[in-house]
């Protein structure tokens, strides 16, 4: 139960949602993938999970955990998931296409460090995940709703942050990256603000630079070539 204070953040977290439930058609491989392997792979939405022990197992249950929110296709985290198997790493994504896919990845490269939750994760964090269960999040490249009547719908914002943090462990990271310079700033506004967290970042204006784990993907490649900016924003919890 989260504290009576942070009720009302949360209930305008769920009345605006940070994500359109986009159109785009199941391939056969993929939907295949999602029968065969989700049984495995994709943890139902349920209450109370306890511990990371309940997500993976015994064997693993003492390896650091890693959220990522919205992982698209699931290119980066199959990579990020393959480079450290000491993590364990669970995704969060609502877009079918893109869960089958990565299931696909996950058999592919024979992944037993990831699992997904096909849910809005504003109701993982608060319903699913304890506190203090999560070692970092991964946020990359979320929605930025460019347009200015649309910036209450960003993803990164206050009362999200102070989620997070909740379910984040002493010392537990967050890790952001936009392509969207406005975003960026906004995100780093917000992260700035909150005294519980300090920045990892390197660079003089605030910004870190990208972390090796995180690979660079063919959408943001593109962009780079193209004179496109791109901004890695690292925040740790304080320990104490």
């Amino acid at each position: 139960m989260q504290p009576q204070q942070q009720r009302p953040a949360i209930e305008h977290l769920k009345k605006i949602k940070s994500f359109v439930m986009r159109a785009g058609r199941t391939t056969s491989g993929q939907a295949k993938a999602i029968e065969t392997l989700g049984p495995h792979f994709v943890l139902p939405f349920k209450d109370n999970i306890t511990s990371s022990q309940d997500i993976f197992g015994a064997d693993t249950a003492s390896h650091p955990m890693i959220l990522e929110i919205g992982f698209g296709m699931g290119d980066a985290t199959a990579k990020i998931a393959q480079l450290l198997p000491q993590y364990n790493f669970l995704g969060c994504e609502v877009h079918q296409p893109g869960v089958g896919a990565l299931l696909m990845k996950i058999e592919e490269l024979g992944l037993e460090n990831l699992k997904i939750i096909s849910h809005d994760a504003v109701e993982v964090l608060e319903k699913m995940l304890p506190e203090k269960t999560l070692d970092g999040v991964h946020i990359f490249f979320p929605d930025p709703w460019h347009k200015s009547r649309h910036h209450k719908r960003r993803l990164i914002q206050a009362p999200f942050v102070k989620l997070l943090m909740s379910r984040l462990k002493p010392g537990g990271y967050i890790h952001c990256a936009t392509d969207w310079e406005n975003y960026a700033e906004h995100m780093l506004e917000v992260f700035k603000s909150t005294p519980e967290l300090v920045n990892e970042g390197q660079l003089d204006n605030g910004y870190a630079q990208r972390p090796d784990y995180r690979p660079v993907t063919k959408f943001e490649n593109r962009g780079v070539k193209l004179g496109h900016g791109v901004w890695d924003l690292v925040f740790r919890l304080k320990s104490s």
